[in-house]
């Protein structure tokens, strides 16, 4: 801590003890100096002489790191007693300022009074450089504290024989005093001193509430409670969130001081502010606790504040041993709490299979539904718990699980529990079964059955499994067929359409004078190839109210690319979009001519309107285009749209079938042997 303009004047072999001119001065007007000049060499004297107002240090800076070098207190009288060279003190240096003392002058009022270890301080004086910060040097709570922490009973003896009583009791900032201080930290010796020369403070209370004896109980310091409690520690005295010694020991998951706690007169039925008692803090840890605490007159039947008792806390934990105790002493095994969940709800949420084969086996009701009306075994479905959802399954009354309004179907497609999915199949739950409106109201797009989770998720696998069942592709408000579209799952497109799904849906909330599974597929010429193929409705392409007059302007509207409204247009003067309309959107009419050209194989005789026709001439690669749509058409074409119509698009899948040649076949989907990247490479 010496300054660099320090110099001593001394011989080395010199007493540190005599100073000449400094011998005089007593210890705290040398530490007092000491202090002075340290301000001085930090500052350089013109500063410390001009400086008039101190500012208080920050909060984090009062202590400096435990790894720097700290001075002794024989070092600073040493320091203090050495004269410098060419050093002013400050003018009218603050003075010690005792906290207790009233009357303080205004200048010293709001001081800071540190009260921690002196060598410390003036380590940090050094490095900060400001006077205002006061010391009590007698400060005999930090040296008691001091003692304390390094377990040193024989000086803690002595402090408290010299000290009075009421000096020692003075508390921190945060309400501790040295009770506090050694039963956390364990030390049986320093704290038998303590209470012998405190006795009145042994259920001091932290600005926590929490007392000696709570404190040495979240520690695990056995021998430190007992001492607290022979010596008329309050084992019911809560903390401030209401836990008692006996519930944090409950929580410690501490037998013995349980056991000790009781025995002391701990009161088991007391809760904390959430009326969770020290039973229901004990059933995730083990019996013999459970066994102390109803021994002593807890009650396995009181509720905290979500109705929750001892009972349904061990379902819930999948602690069958406390579970089977409680129910011999008579716990309810059809408990609820206030959603209405019962303790076999919590057990098949949380897959303990030999809580619920316990349940059962006590005949525990399977049919009781929490408040949103849903059973142990949607809860299970939901979480993938294949074996509790095999021992619900033969009890669930499937009226009960149908009144819900939602399906386990439905939450094992969600959260894509395929296997699930498939016990549920077997055992004859209904795949078309539907959402309640107050189900699907929750989701944005109002879906309503089990298929289209599977679809959105692109769970082909599951799917295919649920179309096999019988499930049907097109009742849902916004089809499954445009989500995969939307997608560009070419593979989950095909199975849809396979088993039926609507090729002409369109949209309920912004309707089309075209299918609206077009409107995904402009730029992905595969996709729009699968669509017409299977009876996608061509013809309503080229349908314009407007034909070859005017056109009224359009408004471009921009949506999320993620929703299932119309991207692009917003026509301004009907509330049915037209498809030259779509077609004049900035972003697909690069792609016109290839779609007109695609879209006038799947159709007979038509007329392009007069938006089609300018955007064709737009670009003059498109001529042909134009030709195309011109009659006269060959006789095979006319033929095969003509049977394309007749047959519909519901049984044009089942076309291969029939006894026709091969080649009629193919002629009919329009199979010429066209490799795929060749189609795709007219859009790329």
């Amino acid at each position: 801590m010496a300054a660099a303009s320090v110099t001593r004047h001394t011989p080395t072999n010199q007493a540190f003890e005599d100073y000449s001119d400094y011998s005089h001065l007593s210890d705290e007007e040398l530490i007092q100096l000491a202090i002075e000049r340290s301000f001085t060499d930090a500052h350089g004297p013109s500063q410390a002489a001009q400086q008039s107002a101190y500012s208080p240090p920050a909060q984090n800076q009062l202590e400096p790191p435990e790894d720097e070098h700290m001075p002794t207190f024989r070092e600073v009288r040493r320091q203090a007693a050495m004269p410098t060279q060419n050093v002013t003190p400050p003018a009218n240096p603050p003075q010690p300022v005792n906290p207790s003392s009233e009357g303080q002058s205004n200048e010293n009022k709001n001081a800071h009074v540190f009260t921690g270890d002196r060598e410390k301080l003036l380590a940090w004086r050094k490095r900060n450089g400001s006077l205002e910060v006061t010391v009590d040097f007698e400060d005999a709570v930090s040296h008691l504290n001091s003692a304390i922490w390094k377990n040193n009973a024989k000086t803690v003896r002595d402090i408290v024989q010299k000290e009075p009583a009421e000096r020692l009791s003075k508390p921190n900032t945060e309400g501790w005093i040295h009770l506090h201080e050694a039963a956390h930290c364990g030390y049986l010796d320093c704290l038998k001193v303590l209470i012998k020369a405190f006795p009145q403070l042994i259920n001091k209370r932290t600005h926590n509430s929490q007392t000696p004896l709570i404190l040495a109980v979240s520690r695990k310091h056995l021998s430190c409670v007992q001492c607290l409690l022979a010596a008329g520690g309050d084992p019911n005295i809560a903390n401030g969130l209401g836990e008692t010694a006996l519930f944090k020991a409950c929580e410690k998951a501490n037998e013995e001081m349980v056991e000790l706690i009781l025995k002391s007169g701990g009161n088991p039925s007391r809760g904390n502010f959430d009326g969770m008692t020290p039973l229901q803090e004990a059933v995730g840890k083990n019996v013999r606790m459970c066994k102390l605490l109803v021994e002593a007159g807890a009650k396995i039947w009181t509720k905290n504040t979500y109705g929750i008792e001892a009972l349904f806390t061990a379902a819930q934990g999948g602690c069958t041993e406390v579970l089977q105790f409680l129910i011999k002493q008579g716990g309810n095994i059809n408990t609820q709490a206030k959603d209405g969940a019962t303790a076999l709800y919590e057990a098949s949420k949380n897959g303990h299979e030999e809580v619920v084969k316990l349940l059962l086996s006590l005949r525990a009701d399977v049919n009781t539904t929490n408040k949103a009306g849903l059973t142990p075994l949607h809860v299970a479905a939901k979480n993938g718990h294949v074996g509790v959802v095999l021992l619900l399954l033969p009890r669930t009354d499937k009226d009960v699980v149908r009144h819900s309004g939602i399906s386990p179907l439905h939450l094992a497609a969600e959260c894509k529990r395929d296997t699930i999915l498939e016990i549920l199949i077997e055992a004859g739950f209904d795949v078309n079964t539907q959402l309640s409106p107050n189900h699907s109201e929750m989701y944005e797009d109002r879906r309503s059955t089990a298929l289209y989770f599977l679809v959105r998720s692109s769970n082909i696998d599951a799917a295919s499994m649920l179309l096999a069942a019988g499930a049907d592709p097109n009742l849902d408000t916004f089809n499954p067929l445009l989500i995969a579209v939307r997608k560009g799952d070419i593979e989950m497109a095909s199975l849809l359409l396979e088993y039926g799904a609507n090729v002409n849906a369109s949209f309920p909330t912004h309707p089309t004078s075209f299918p609206g599974a077009l409107l995904f597929c402009m730029r992905h010429r595969l996709m729009l190839k699968l669509l017409l193929d299977n009876g996608c409705d061509a013809n309503a392409c080229f349908s314009c109210v407007y034909g070859h007059g005017t056109h009224p302007p359009i408004r471009i509207s921009r949506r999320n690319r993620e929703d299932l409204y119309l991207h692009g247009l917003e026509a301004s003067h009907t509330t049915t979009a037209q498809f030259c309309e779509v077609m004049a959107d900035p972003s697909h009419s690069p792609w016109v001519g290839t779609i007109i050209d695609l879209l006038l194989d799947y159709v007979g005789h038509v007329q392009l309107c007069s938006r089609l026709i300018q955007l064709l001439n737009s670009n003059k690669d498109w001529e042909y285009i134009k030709d195309k749509s011109k009659p006269p058409f060959s006789l095979m074409h006319l033929c095969r749209v003509k049977i394309r119509q007749l047959v519909g698009h519901r049984r044009l899948r089942r076309m291969d079938s029939l006894p026709l040649p091969g080649r009629l076949i193919k002629k009919l989907f329009y199979d010429n042997g066209e490799s795929e990247d060749f189609l795709q490479s007219s859009f790329d």
